[in-house]
């Protein structure tokens, strides 16, 4: 029952967010930056991360196990074990994270991780990309890819405007925000 309960939440949020309904950047004062963070509250994603950890790494996922992945690492320094819900973003059919979060550090330099995506759970290895040129190309052709609407979403950011944001727009952001690409290779 708890697992349905479970499974139900994680969907009703999914649908919510896909729908394009999900108020990314309300509230907020007027944005000068083309490209700015834009990401579920902390509170909300403390309830829902650990649903997605749970229906992700099940059949239940359905659609959304193809573009979200668990992504489960051990500490650089800490030795501490992370398991966290990401989108998973496909390039010329190489997996990528991209996020401005601490998190991201602990792949610097290389790092050994298990990756749960589609179904499968594999072992990777991490690379962490923060020259912002390349972060900012890798975010262009997701945001080309994707859709304006739907870069949004996967990507956690928003956009000024109705139109996808220029290269130069993108690494900005990612120089302001210190958002940065974890490359995932099989290992």
């Amino acid at each position: 029952m708890c697992r349905l309960k479970v499974q139900h939440f994680a969907n009703d949020v999914l649908a919510l967010v896909r729908s394009g309904d999900w108020p990314y950047g309300e509230g907020m004062t007027e944005q000068s930056h083309a490209v700015y963070v834009s990401h579920p509250p902390e509170g909300l994603l403390r309830i829902v991360n650990p649903a997605l950890k749970f229906v992700l790494r099940t059949p239940l996922a359905g659609p959304m196990g193809k573009q979200l992945m668990v992504l489960s690492f051990t500490g650089r320094k800490s030795g501490k074990q992370y398991s966290i819900p990401v989108s998973a973003h496909l390039i010329d059919n190489q997996l990528y994270a991209l996020a401005g979060a601490a998190w991201t550090k602990n792949f610097r330099g290389g790092r050994a991780a298990e990756v749960h995506h589609n179904g499968k759970t594999t072992k990777m290895n991490g690379e962490l990309i923060v020259d912002s040129a390349v972060v900012s190309d890798l975010s262009h052709r997701l945001a080309e890819g994707y859709g304006v609407k739907q870069a949004q979403r996967m990507m956690g950011l928003a956009f000024r405007e109705p139109r996808i944001p220029t290269v130069e727009e993108f690494k900005e952001a990612a120089e302001r925000e210190g958002i940065v690409a974890v490359k995932l290779t099989p290992a």
